[in-house]
């Protein structure tokens, strides 16, 4: 069951199949259905959450409209950085799309790791340098590229037209659904590229 974490925790650091043992049995585990919630806005976020199966997707709410924010796929991690770090409420729903299974880390159970693990310091170090170089990349294209651009990014990340809904890929690329529709015409029309 934990295989594929004890990847992901490796991809960070080197550590001893005993002391890799010690980090992944203090994960649980928990089936999330599908539209289930693990954090709404205003509530904490807790836990470093790892995507054993499924998808979750990270959104806020702007004038009514769901904004979707991030999306965390079949073995990676879900997380609200900033609720989790600061420890306080959140403006952001983290749900399943799809009925998932995530293992979980409580913040309580990370400190105690920091203290008989020490790795595990550098592993969360790596792990959120990855985090903020992923957000500092998603931040400038929605500033820099057209919204044409940044879907045909998309398109070389087969999983987002696997699992997700076109609502929420349009508003993960800042337009409408019925903008997403346009710029999928033009490409076809333009480009011949291949849409999935």
């Amino acid at each position: 069951m934990t295989t594929e974490l004890k990847k992901f925790i490796t991809t960070y650091i080197t550590l001893s199949d005993g002391e890799l043992e010690a980090i992944v049995n203090k994960f649980k585990r928990k089936v999330v259905k599908k539209n289930d919630y693990l954090l709404k806005q205003g509530g904490t976020c807790k836990d470093l959450v790892f995507v054993q199966k499924g998808c979750l997707r990270l959104y806020f709410m702007k004038d009514d409209i769901e904004v979707s924010v991030w999306f965390a796929f079949q073995q990676s991690s879900a997380i609200e950085i900033y609720s989790f770090i600061s420890e306080s409420p959140s403006n952001y729903y983290l749900q399943a799309i799809e009925e998932s299974e995530i293992l979980f880390l409580p913040k309580t159970e990370l400190n105690k790791l920091y203290k008989h693990q020490p790795k595990m310091q550098e592993m969360m170090r790596k792990f959120w340098e990855d985090v903020i170089l992923n957000l500092i990349h998603r931040f400038t294209a929605l500033q820099t590229d057209s919204a044409e651009k940044r879907y045909l990014d998309l398109l070389n990340k087969p999983a987002y037209f696997e699992s997700i809904p076109q609502k929420y890929l349009a508003s993960f690329i800042g337009v409408t659904p019925t903008s997403l529709s346009r710029i999928r015409k033009h490409i076809i029309k333009n480009k011949n590229h291949y849409l999935p």
